[in-house]
C-alpha cells in the first residue's frame, strides 16, 4: 500500500490510481528483520535499530515517544519512549502478524495515542490500527476500519479529545477518513472533501482542528486543508501553487493565538520538489518563501513552539538519489535551513515534536544509496544545535 518516503515520489498526473497511491502520509521502508539496539554510531545517532520512524511527540523533556515499523515483507510495530535519559523500545502490539504507525501524540505521561494501519505492507486489505498507551502498557482500541483503510496522523488535547486522520479506499479510488475520540469510543466524522482526497497531517487545539493532505482529480493534485469548527468539518482554501504541478501538504501545527503552519512539497517527477510551507494567520492560508536546498526538498513534519519559534523536518536532494537530513527553522520574520546530522549514505526526517525553545526531537530514518536497510534516526535540539 505505501512506498518508501525515501525513495522516489513519482508523479504522472493523468495517472490518477498511482496519485492516489502516493498521496497517503508516512511511509514504510522495506527494512530488514528486527534486531537488537545497537551502540550509537556517534552523537548523531542516539537510538539505531533496523526499521523506520514516522513520527514523534513529547509532553516533556523527560517524556518523549517515537513510532513506526520495522521488519520486511511482515513489518510489525515499533515504539520507542524517551525517559529524560535514554530511548528504549517499549512492547506494542502488532495485530494480524503486521501492522505499521504513521503518527503519535501524548497528552501526558499516563496517556498517548498511535495510528496507522494493519495489513498495510501490501499483502492484505489494510485496516485502521489505534493503540493508547494508559501509563502502563500500549493496548489496541478498537476503531472504525472500512477495507482499505489507514490512518497517518493523530492529534489530542484532552483524555477526551483526540482526532485521527487518513485514507480510505472508495472503490473507484481514495477518499477522506477523519475519526473522533469522545473520552469513550473513536467515531468516524464526515468529511467535506471530494473522491481522490486523503489525509497526511492533523493538529488540534481546545476548540477547533486542523487536517492537511492533497486532493487528486484527473488533472491535478493539489493542496487540501480542512478545519474543524466545533461542529463539523470545512474545507478551507489553500494556496496550490503550480496547477501543472502536484502539490501535497503533510504536516501541520497550531501556534498560540489561533495561527497555524502547514508543510509540504511541489513535484512534477521522481524525488524531491520544491518546499512548500503554508501560514494561516487567522483568517486565510498564504504561502511563506522557503528554501529550497540540495536540488529539492520534500517537508513531512513541522512542530510550533511560538508564533515566533518552529520548525520543519524533511529531506533533500534531487532525482532517485540519496538524500540528506533537512531542518529548516523559523525565526519570526523567515524560514532558514538549519545545519543537521545526516548518517550514513542517505538519510531522511519524518516527524518532529519540540516542547520549548531549547529542547525539539526529530525522527525518520537512514539507509543505503539504493535506500535499502533502513536504520532508525533520531536527532536531538538541544537549544544550540542538532545532534
Amino acid at each position: 500500500m505505501r512506498t518508501p518516503k525515501l525513495a522516489t515520489r513519482c508523479v504522472a498526473v493523468m495517472a490518477v490510481p498511482l496519485l492516489l497511491a502516493v498521496a497517503a502520509a508516512a511511509v514504510v521502508p522495506t527494512a530488514p528483520a528486527a534486531a537488537a539496539p545497537t551502540r550509537p554510531a556517534g552523537p548523531m545517532s542516539s537510538f539505531t535499530i533496523s526499521g523506520d520512524l514516522s513520527g514523534v511527540a513529547a509532553t516533556s523533556a523527560r517524556n518523549a515517544w517515537a513510532v513506526g515499523s520495522t521488519g520486511t515483507s511482515r513489518p510489525r510495530t515499533l515504539i520507542v519512549h524517551w525517559n529524560g535519559r535514554a530511548w528504549k523500545r517499549v512492547p506494542s502490539p502488532t495485530p494480524a502478524g503486521s501492522g505499521v504507525l504513521y503518527g503519535v501524540a501524548a497528552v501526558s505521561a499516563r496517556n498517548a495515542w498511535a495510528v496507522g494501519c494493519t495489513s498495510c505492507s501490501g499483502s492484505g486489505v489494510s485496516k485502521t490500527l489505534i493503540l493508547r498507551w494508559n501509563g502502563r502498557a500500549w493496548k489496541r482500541v478498537p476503531s472504525p476500519s472500512p477495507a482499505g483503510s489507514s490512518l497517518s496522523g493523530v492529534a489530542a488535547t484532552s483524555a477526551r479529545n483526540a482526532w485521527a486522520v487518513g485514507s480510505t479506499s472508495t472503490g473507484t479510488g481514495t477518499g477522506v477518513l477523519i475519526e473522533q475520540w469522545n473520552g469513550k469510543v473513536w467515531k468516524r466524522v464526515a468529511s467535506p472533501s471530494p473522491p481522490g482526497s486523503s489525509l497526511r497531517g492533523v493538529a488540534t487545539s481546545a476548540h477547533s482542528a486542523w487536517a492537511v493532505g492533497s486532493a487528486t482529480s484527473k488533472t491535478s493534485v493539489k493542496t487540501l486543508i480542512e478545519r474543524w469548527n466545533g461542529k463539523a468539518w470545512k474545507r478551507v482554501p489553500s494556496p496550490s501553487p503550480d496547477a501543472g504541478l502536484a502539490d501535497f501538504l503533510g504536516g501541520v501545527a497550531v501556534t498560540s493565538g489561533g495561527g497555524a503552519w502547514a508543510v509540504g512539497d511541489i513535484t512534477c517527477g521522481c524525488g524531491p520538489g520544491l518546499s512548500l510551507i503554508e501560514r494561516w494567520n487567522g483568517k486565510v492560508w498564504r504561502r511563506v518563501p522557503s528554501p529550497t536546498p540540495g536540488g529539492g526538498t520534500l517537508l513531512s513534519g513541522v512542530a510550533a513552539v511560538s508564533a515566533r519559534s518552529a520548525w520543519a523536518v524533511g529531506a533533500s536532494g534531487s532525482g532517485d538519489g540519496p538524500t540528506k537530513t533537512l531542518i529548516l527553522r523559523w525565526n519570526g520574520t523567515t524560514w532558514k535551513k538549519v545545519p543537521s546530522p545526516s548518517p550514513r549514505a542517505s538519510a531522511r526526517l519524518s516527524g518532529v515534536a519540540a516542547t520549548s525553545a531549547r529542547s525539539a526531537w526529530a525522527v525518520g530514518s537512514t539507509s543505503t544509496k539504493s535506500h535499502s536497510n533502513f536504520k532508525t534516526l533520531i536527532l536531538r535540539w538541544n537549544g544550540t544545535a542538532w545532534k
